[in-house]
This record gives C-alpha cells, structure tokens and sequence, in this order.
C-alpha cells in the first residue's frame, strides 16, 4: 500500500498544467453604407470560432467593437435594428474565414447592409 501512495504521489508531483494561453487584441469597425442612419454605440458583435465558441461585444461610440481572442479562424458577425418616427432599419452583415495571428494587424472591416422599412401610422 505505502508503494501505491508513493507512485501516486510521484505521478501526481510530475504533472503539470500550464494554463495560460495567448490571446491577442483584435477590434472590430463596422462599415455603413453612406446616408444611412447609423447606431455607432451598442452594436452587437459576434466573433465565432470553429469549434463554436461565440465571443460578444458592443461597439463603442466610434462604432467599434474590442475582443481579446486566442487565435485562429473566425467568422465576425453583427446586426441590429434602428427605430425612427417613420422607418425601421434593419442592419446586417458577415464576413468569414477571418484569421487571427500574433502577426497580423487584426483590425477587421465588417461591411453592413441596410434595409429601410417603411412604418405605417
């Protein structure tokens, strides 16, 4: 019995886990077609990755949204509504296959779509 413990206790001593990981800054700019009406502050942002882990932020007044990832390949996503006296506009947009490397810049243009939806009083 007292081999038993000592193995276990040996075994045990020589594991380790090392749980750091890198993560790097990335930021997230939505792109608005031009005359539309657009929500800067508050967006939703979605950054996928392929084992689907989700990561969610909001964007700031500037209109962009800051993560901090581990790297790799991620699909970035956002959308959202706007609500006006006479319009509703419903804003888009996706963009896939984005890579996140310690050595790239991972500043990221997300182009948006905008429908405009008439409200009937």
């Amino acid at each position: 019995m007292k081999k038993l413990l000592i193995a276990l206790s040996l075994l045990v001593a020589s594991c380790s886990y090392d749980d750091s990981f890198d993560v790097l800054p990335v930021s997230v700019s939505l792109q608005f077609p031009e005359n539309s009406p657009m929500p800067h502050a508050g967006v939703r942002v979605e950054m996928t990755d392929r084992h689907a882990s989700v990561f969610v932020d909001s964007t700031d007044t500037e209109g962009v949204a800051h993560f901090i990832l581990p790297p790799g390949i991620y699909e970035v996503a956002s959308s959202g509504t706007l609500l006006t006296y006479d319009y509703r506009y419903i804003y888009n947009g996706i963009k896939g296959q984005v890579v996140i490397t310690a050595d790239s810049i991972n500043s990221i243009k997300l182009p948006i779509t905008v429908t405009k939806k008439r409200i009937v009083h």
